[in-house]
């Protein structure tokens, strides 16, 4: 989407060529088969594991880090496989997308028009929000296991990035569109309207 993003501003013209079906389709099993291949080293680390205590793991969903904590055998190796695949995969999509976005505000800079730049800004501003919200909470959660973290926190962190934001991606997405902020403003002149009846009432 940074990519989208940045060909559309910086060249509006050659957008349909630049992100046509086939390109689109391209990077999308690029992040796929990445995906797969990062979850099958990941997973790879932990067969060497030996489990012979509690079965029962202390999280919301079946995860690497508490998966690690049931193990009764050193869990080095699999925690420094984890440690590099996250600082890996999370790292270079968090710098490309950073890169990316370097390069739009570069391209943003250059219009001369003071709408045409909050309407360029106004147009990535839902994305990196939920860039920044799903990747801090992302990496937080991989990545602290190994400080000795409480398990609670963990669980509040990988909530917050397997299920909080995934809803929260509609509304962020959605405040750009013309009906939803007319509908908001709607509802708050209501609720301004039912909270001064409420007061000339009491």
């Amino acid at each position: 989407m940074a990519y989208d993003r940045y060909t559309a501003i910086s060249n509006p013209l050659l957008y349909p060529s630049l992100m046509s079906p086939n390109i689109c389709v391209r990077m999308a099993i690029t992040a796929y088969t990445g995906g797969f291949l990062t979850g099958l080293v990941q997973t790879s680390s932990i067969f060497q594991l030996h489990f012979c205590g509690s079965r029962v793991i202390n999280h919301f969903f079946c995860d690497l880090p508490p998966l690690m904590s049931l193990s009764c055998s050193s869990t080095l190796f699999s925690q420094i496989v984890n440690f590099l695949v996250v600082s890996a995969v999370g790292g270079t999509s968090a710098l490309v997308v950073l890169v990316s976005y370097g390069y739009i505000i570069a391209a943003v800079m250059k219009i001369h028009s003071i709408y045409g730049r909050m309407k360029a800004f106004n147009t990535c501003a839902s994305h990196l929000t939920t860039v920044i919200l799903f990747y801090g909470s992302g990496l937080f959660s991989y990545l602290h296991y190994n400080a000795g973290h409480s398990q609670d926190k963990s669980k509040v962190v990988s909530m917050f990035y397997g299920a909080v934001i995934p809803m929260l991606n509609p509304i962020i997405y959605s405040l750009r569109n013309k009906d939803i902020k007319e509908a908001l403003k709607k509802f708050k002149e209501r609720k301004n309207q039912i909270s001064c009846l409420c007061a000339m009432i009491s």
